[in-house]
């Protein structure tokens, strides 16, 4: 009878501290049993920060919609991310000091479903990882700050005001991230704007 092989036994494996190792099979693994997702978010915190890591890029590659809407898999990983384990993730973006963890984790939290408090602190966190040394934190803070947009409409401005300023002054990548999400934005507030005038005419209307 062969031996089940546990999720951090796999993410231990790997060349270099930033390698990727098996990370792939993980993700096959757990997208045919997604009850393993608990196994993995537990690696999130291990000791060991590679395995760390791994853990959290192969969330990150769980999570990343491949259409408009989460497949079905998705739905149900989500589903388990937004009970008790919400509020674990949210605390430990603020914490997390490794720049793979950091720049995995902002798209995972800000895919969750979040209160406009929950929104508030996660947009302190990633504003504060606009100070990171790596060009990557950067910019996967700037596109979760964007995403965030779209849960509190609040934080629209200030956002829109940092993506104007980095994507003239950051680095190359940050310099396109943010040109991209501001037409983005853009085309957002053209939206809501002509949802609010046609709203009032029909109001007039009526």
């Amino acid at each position: 009878m062969p031996i089940a092989v546990s999720i951090r036994s796999m993410l231990v494996v790997g060349r270099c501290r930033i390698s990727i190792g098996r990370t792939a099979e993980v993700v096959n693994l757990i997208r045919a049993n997604p009850k393993k997702v608990t196994q993995l978010l537990e690696c999130l915190w291990d000791e060991d920060p590679c395995v760390a890591m791994r853990a959290a890029d192969a969330l990150e590659k769980l999570t990343r919609r491949r259409g408009p809407v989460p497949d079905e898999i998705q739905k149900t990983l989500l589903k388990t991310l937004q009970g008790s384990w919400k509020a674990p993730l949210i605390g430990l973006l603020a914490e997390a000091t490794e720049n793979k963890l950091r720049w995995c984790l902002a798209p995972v939290v800000t895919r969750l479903t979040l209160t406009v408090p929950e929104c508030r602190r996660v947009a302190e966190t990633l504003h504060s990882y606009l100070e990171d040394r790596s060009s990557i934190v950067k910019t996967m803070a700037l596109q979760g700050l964007a995403d965030l947009t779209r849960q509190d409409a609040s934080l629209l401005p200030e956002v829109v005001d940092l993506l104007n300023i980095h994507s003239r002054s950051g680095t190359a990548a940050m310099r396109a991230r943010g040109r991209m999400l501001l037409k983005q934005l853009e085309s957002v507030r053209a939206k809501r704007f002509n949802q609010f005038i046609s709203g009032s005419v029909q109001s007039g209307k009526n």
